[in-house]
């Protein structure tokens, strides 16, 4: 893919910034080697005709850059209900429909809302859901996702961590209660859950055993229960520096290559930063926008650029400062990085349900709704 290194603006953005101890208000810098910059692909992915994607709520990528899309079949209507693709769908670097898989069978728990896909170092899928009771979705029982799926590429059932409507609150360490998200950190073979709508923590497990290791909520205090269905949704504001003690909702959990632990607190719009351990580092918190909905890390070894979704855009994140450089939106992509406006052209995904990145840069956006994308990446901004 060609790149152009002088592509795009720099925006500037003002933030409230709170750390260990402090709250500070920060100004985007523009950092030696510029900002990464990108243009929608209008192309991507070509969804095969006799196939109609629900409510995709996750994306994962694999290691040869394949895009692997969750998606909810329950939430399509009536009329395209026989065409809906299983919930599993993958497509290829240039957009290909590869194939499809998932759903409910004998031998394990399908999730009854789907939510979210990672694929791990040694190949594996795993995915899980957030249906719990409050939510009254036609057709379904009530009923609480508790647990974890693990497959192979193929569809081939591994393994299942925790049991539905199993759930014993944040200090069961057997069951899962509406996990969002996951991440394998490779070097110690562990699990990271972002365990997220129901429980209130990030717990670790053996990634091949599910043998329990640790957990922590919030500045690493010990989670405690506070089980709403559906969860709270914070409209205006959230409190003054250092904020909740808890996590809302941890809706998403990225481990960096020194060993970071970045959570994605989405209802207190916020990103938390722990060591391996769970040890309370820092934060950023964006008070007077809806900010951490989705994490991903740039591709490059140092993991430069952290990029959280929220609201109408990306916040790009100086990853060892917390400093938001600028923010990926329409005012951003349009109209210079999207010239002619290309038919059917829409704009960008806003700031996603869940965001990915793969090896060349690019960022997958999934969600919210039925909206599914991906952004170019096209090199850093110029700093001249």
């Amino acid at each position: 893919m060609k790149r152009n290194n002088s592509f795009g603006a720099v925006l500037m953005a003002s933030v409230a910034v709170a750390g260990v101890g402090y709250q500070q208000s920060a100004e985007a810098q523009t950092p030696l080697g510029g900002v990464p910059t990108f243009r929608v692909d209008p192309d991507w992915p070509q969804v095969p005709a006799q196939l109609r994607l629900g409510d995709v709520s996750g994306v994962a990528i694999d290691a040869q850059d394949n895009a692997w899309i969750l998606h909810r079949p329950r939430t399509l209507p009536p009329g395209e209900a026989d065409m809906a693709a299983p919930a599993v769908v993958v497509f290829d670097s240039e957009g290909n429909f590869l194939k499809a898989w998932g759903g409910e069978e004998d031998g394990y728990e399908w999730p009854k809302r789907e939510h979210g896909i990672y694929i791990d170092n040694k190949g594996f899928v795993w995915l899980g859901g957030n249906y719990c009771p409050g939510r009254n979705l036609p057709g379904l029982e009530p009923a609480s996702d508790d647990q974890l799926l693990k497959f192979t590429l193929d569809g081939e059932f591994i393994e299942q961590f925790g049991r539905r409507n199993a759930s014993r609150g944040n200090a069961d360490t057997q069951n899962l209660h509406l996990p969002a998200d996951a991440f394998v950190y490779a070097p110690t073979n562990e699990l990271f859950i972002a365990d997220g709508y129901g429980n209130h923590r990030v717990i670790v497990l053996d990634a091949d055993t599910g043998a329990f290791k640790r957990m922590w909520g919030a500045f690493g205090n010990v989670p405690e229960d506070k089980d709403e269905c559906p969860p709270p949704s914070l409209i205006d504001s959230v409190p003054d520096s250092p904020g909740p003690q808890q996590f809302s909702v941890a809706h998403a959990v990225r481990v960096s290559n020194d060993r970071m632990v970045y959570v994605a607190d989405r209802e207190h719009r916020r990103v938390q930063v722990f060591t391996l351990d769970g040890e309370y580092v820092d934060q950023i918190v964006w008070r007077t926008k809806r900010f951490a909905r989705a994490l991903a890390l740039s591709p490059d070894p140092e993991q430069r650029f952290l990029y959280t979704g929220g609201g109408s855009g990306i916040a790009v994140l100086d990853r060892h400062t917390l400093e938001v450089l600028t923010t990926i939106d329409d005012n951003y992509i349009a109209p210079d990085a999207q010239p002619g406006r290309p038919r059917g052209f829409r704009g960008m995904a806003g700031g996603g349900h869940h965001i990915r990145a793969d090896s060349q840069g690019n960022l997958y956006i999934a969600g919210p709704g039925a909206r599914l994308q991906r952004l170019l990446f096209m090199g850093l901004s110029s700093t001249e």
